[in-house]
This record gives C-alpha cells, sequence and structure tokens, in this order.
C-alpha cells in the first residue's frame, strides 16, 4: 500500500561559524562535494554544478561508497535566494539508471546568525510518506555531522 506524501520534516541545526560561512558550505561546489552525503554516501566533486540565484540550481550525483554503480542524481531548481540567508526551491533525486521515479520534495533552508557567531540552520523538507521522512531527517542529520567538520576546519 502506498502512503500519500504528507509528511514535513524540519530540522533546526546549530554550527559554530558564522552564517557566511555555512551558507558558503552549500553554494560552493568545492565545500558541497566535501561533506554532501549521508553514511556511506559520497559526492564526486567533478558532479557538482552549482549557480546560486533565484530560476538557479545545485546538481551533483550522490554514490554508494560500497556498489559506485549506486548513483543519485540530486538536482535542485532554486526558487528564492539570500546570499547568507536563504535557499529555497524543490529537490528532484533519481535513482542512476531508471531504477524508479524521480521524487519531488521542496526544500527550504535558512540560515540564522546566533550569538557568538554560530549559525542556526533551519531546514524544511517535503512532502514525504512518514517513513520517508524519517529516513531524509536520518540522512540529513548524518550530512550535517560531515558539515561540522568541514566547519571546524575552515575556521
Amino acid at each position: 500500500m502506498n502512503e500519500a506524501p504528507t509528511h514535513e520534516i524540519t530540522i533546526s541545526r546549530t554550527f559554530d561559524a558564522p552564517p557566511e560561512l555555512v551558507y558558503r558550505a552549500f553554494v560552493d561546489p568545492d565545500q558541497l562535494c566535501e561533506w554532501y552525503g549521508p553514511a556511506g554516501f559520497y559526492v564526486p566533486c567533478e558532479t557538482v554544478q552549482i549557480d546560486a540565484r533565484a530560476g538557479g540550481f545545485q546538481r551533483f550525483v550522490m554514490t554508494n561508497v560500497e556498489d559506485p554503480s549506486s548513483r543519485y542524481q540530486v538536482d535542485v531548481t532554486l526558487s528564492e535566494v539570500v546570499e547568507n540567508e536563504l535557499l529555497a526551491g524543490h529537490q528532484e533525486v533519481e535513482r542512476i539508471g531508471g531504477a524508479g521515479p524521480a521524487s519531488r520534495t521542496s526544500l527550504r533552508l535558512e540560515f540564522l546568525g546566533e550569538a557568538n557567531g554560530k549559525t542556526r540552520l533551519e531546514l524544511r523538507q517535503g512532502p514525504y510518506p512518514e517513513e520517508v521522512g524519517q529516513d531524509a531527517r536520518k540522512r540529513w542529520e548524518s550530512s550535517f555531522t560531515s558539515l561540522d567538520s568541514l566547519l571546524r576546519r575552515s575556521l
């Protein structure tokens, strides 16, 4: 039985870095490939293309470490961009090789300055069937652990 996609995930995460650095990690291809992808996946740097403006995009391939033939094309179309503050649009993820239809979700990332040079990132994404949303939350949280490491090295 297919569950209708009605569940939106929200994640609030504080990083020990200013908004400019956290935002840059999302819009600089060389940085995105350093941290994006949950445990067991990576993003080859040569697959990353980013045009960070309204009407722009993020495109890259997420690759399974143990089975490099298991790859997912990720396409984000940006509808709203405010430098160092906001990235919003929709994301489509398609398994390379056509093993099923692409999933499409809205995506909103807000970069909020906090005291002591920290950033609170507010992420909203969906809709998902609830179980898929729980998996998406785990994947983001795993990626954010890698982002924490990159940001520590950047300071």
